[in-house]
């Protein structure tokens, strides 16, 4: 089925192929993708754009010699059944698989971690730097989307490299832009005769002998100089990357094998940083992914024959659609609220907002620190920001959350999607961080819902809370609770008693309290009576609900599916010891100190002991302990 593909083990064997047969190849990789992609699902469209250009890269350059540094992941599909890892591409973002994303661990021909964007051109220069001080002789080469370049991070890196001179090889993937046939063939057939060896050495023949010139030689070159960059600027979009100091090159056809080959190999021998505008399909080969790029740009498994998911994602509705939902009911009675989002409208659930009021929405493109500073002038000038990104994300932008938000007090909301275990995409995508990072902030308060019900209305708490707010919720349905049909405003700061107990209280925050309820019924066929506590607030907590029952107890499990280290369950230790109760027993459940791998959310919440059975466990564990501490206490007395 795989003839050719499965003669591939190694970069170097794709140069025993002939041309036709690179075709053909190319063909067999888009069917093994749609295969396998359709049963693990995964990011499709970009990677189906990026088999030639993939292709191409590994049959000039000689990796890992060579350095290739991939932009987010979400192309480097093709780079991975090259290299080596074609028999386990089934295992990719599966539990104990590959990665979807580039890995240093995994492979020496993953050169730079990925899996959020703007990264790859300030890592290559690292790099290229780096070789020149190690006096090694191999090419860099950073390959970046057109919505990565969107990012400021990606443009500073453009700024240095120009600066730098360094020999780095940036390779834009376009799969936005739209340029006619005409202009493309005529920017392909100019990009292969400026790369030329023969043309380059002609160019500096004539430099040498127009300098050599009396009086008038430079002044020659230079008209010269100019009229080059004048008919390149009208031909080409490469301004302003020539003004940045690259020698820039395209657009050029990213699906014509044979054009890009000679090309690549005419660029490995020019010096100084290059830039390569290469336009490809998103979704190419298979229709349904080109008539709808967005929707297979991460998918779940689906037919390939109709482009239909395999299986639905169950009655109850996401918490990122009742999110938009809410903001769409109060956007409708107050003018002054406004949708922010940072190149995910589908994936934050602001798409139905952006239709509605498409005046009162912005998506600033991955951009973060833009996003965060944007809302914070508009809150400046009396409207209601609604910043929604995802929770990983948002770490990108955390001086902003304290020096442009914070500290002035301005009331903006952030919305804080995927924030806990995401699954498949692994820890770069796991956003259990946030607790930590934003409750420590003066003028933060910070809250997650129990459910799809509480999280309506702590939406319309953050906004109209004056203040500045972080309402996190995880990636998945809800649990089909009813939705009240008026939306009303929490008490900051109070949390909800759900269950009464003798034994223990267990405070849980978020998406682990209905597990620490069900634990809770479960320690009581053990003979252990706990109570649960939902928390609702990290900042401020509800003192007073959580000291009395840590009184009555003498025993308090905290619960959350975030780092342990400075998180929701430090903050309630540390209100223990403000308080002096060091006779009560403690212990905080949460995400231990290290990264967690890519799986499905129930698989790893079962192996951190963050589900039912493992919070009933740890729950017993500190009664027996706190047990055993009275008694050896009664016997010192």
């Amino acid at each position: 089925m795989y003839k050719l593909l499965e003669t591939i083990n190694a970069p170097g064997d794709l140069k025993k192929l002939s041309p036709d047969e690179l075709v053909k190849l190319a063909d067999e990789i888009r069917r093994f993708l749609l295969d396998t992609v359709s049963k693990t699902g995964g990011h499709l469209a970009s990677n189906l754009g990026a088999v030639e250009l993939t292709m191409a890269l590994h049959y000039c350059f000689d990796s890992p010699r060579d350095k290739f540094v991939w932009d987010v992941g979400h192309q480097a599909y093709t780079h991975k059944i090259l290299t080596g890892r074609r028999d386990r591409f089934h295992t990719q973002r599966q539990y104990q698989g590959i990665s979807g994303f580039p890995k240093r661990a995994e492979s020496p021909h993953d050169a730079f971690d990925a899996g959020h964007a703007s990264t790859s051109i300030s890592a290559g220069l690292g790099m290229a730097t780096a070789r020149d001080l190690a006096g090694v002789d191999s090419k860099v080469i950073a390959i970046i989307g057109d919505g990565s370049l969107t990012g400021g991070m990606a443009f500073e890196a453009l700024n240095q490299a120009g600066h730098l001179r360094k020999n780095l090889i940036v390779i834009v993937n376009d799969n936005e832009m739209s340029i006619s046939k005409n202009v493309g063939a005529f920017s392909t057939f100019i990009s292969r005769k400026l790369t030329g060896n023969r043309l380059r050495e002609l160019k500096h023949e004539m430099k040498g002998l127009l300098q050599s010139i009396p009086a008038v030689g430079n002044n020659v070159l230079s008209f010269a100089r100019k009229a080059e960059n004048s008919l390149k600027g009208f031909l080409t979009p490469g301004t302003l990357f020539e003004a940045l100091g690259f020698e820039y090159i395209g657009p050029i056809q990213g699906h014509d094998l044979p054009q890009m080959i000679e090309i690549f190999e005419n660029v490995r021998s020019m010096e100084g940083p290059v830039m390569i505008h290469v336009v490809t399909t998103k979704g190419k080969g298979y229709t349904p992914a080109e008539e709808n790029p967005d929707r297979f740009h991460g998918v779940g498994p689906f037919d390939v024959v109709t482009g239909r998911l395999s299986s639905g994602k169950g009655t109850s509705c996401s918490y990122t659609a009742i999110f938009g939902d809410t903001l769409l009911k109060l956007a409708a009675e107050d003018p002054k609220i406004v949708a922010i989002t940072a190149a995910m409208p589908d994936g934050t659930g602001l798409s139905p907002f952006a239709k509605a009021y498409p005046e009162r929405f912005f998506d600033v493109g991955i951009a973060e620190q833009h996003a965060l500073t944007f809302a914070a002038g508009l809150a400046a000038e009396g409207f209601r920001p609604v910043a929604a990104v995802y929770s990983s994300f948002t770490q990108r932008a955390y001086d902003q959350v304290f020096h442009d938000i914070c500290l002035q007090k301005l009331p903006v909301t952030l919305a804080l999607d995927r924030a806990g275990l995401v699954g498949d995409d692994g820890p770069t995508h796991h956003g259990v961080f946030d607790l930590s990072y934003l409750r420590h902030l003066p003028e933060m308060t910070v809250m997650a819902p129990k459910d799809e019900n509480e999280l309506q209305h702590m939406i319309k708490t953050a906004v109209y809370a004056g203040k500045p707010v972080a309402c996190r919720y995880p990636r998945g349905n809800g649990y089909g609770i009813p939705l009240d049909t008026e939306l009303r405003e929490l008490p900051i700061g109070v949390g909800e008693l759900l269950e009464e107990g003798e034994d223990l209280v267990i405070v849980a925050v978020g998406i682990t309290v209905y597990p620490a309820v069900e634990a809770s019924r479960t320690l009581k066929e053990r003979g252990i009576s706990a109570a649960v506590i939902n928390a609702r607030f990290v900042k401020p907590l509800d003192r007073d609900l959580i000291l009395n029952w840590a009184r009555r107890t003498g025993c308090v499990l905290t619960v959350e599916e975030n780092a342990l280290q400075g998180g929701f369950g430090t903050a309630v230790l540390e209100l223990l010891e403000e308080e002096r109760l060091f006779n009560v027993a403690a212990k905080r459940l949460g995400i231990p100190d290290r990264f967690i791998e890519q799986g499905p959310q129930a698989q790893l919440r079962r192996d951190l002991g963050l589900d039912a059975e493992g919070i009933a466990t740890a729950a017993e564990a500190l009664v027996t302990r706190r047990g055993a501490g009275t008694a050896q206490l009664a016997l010192v007395k």
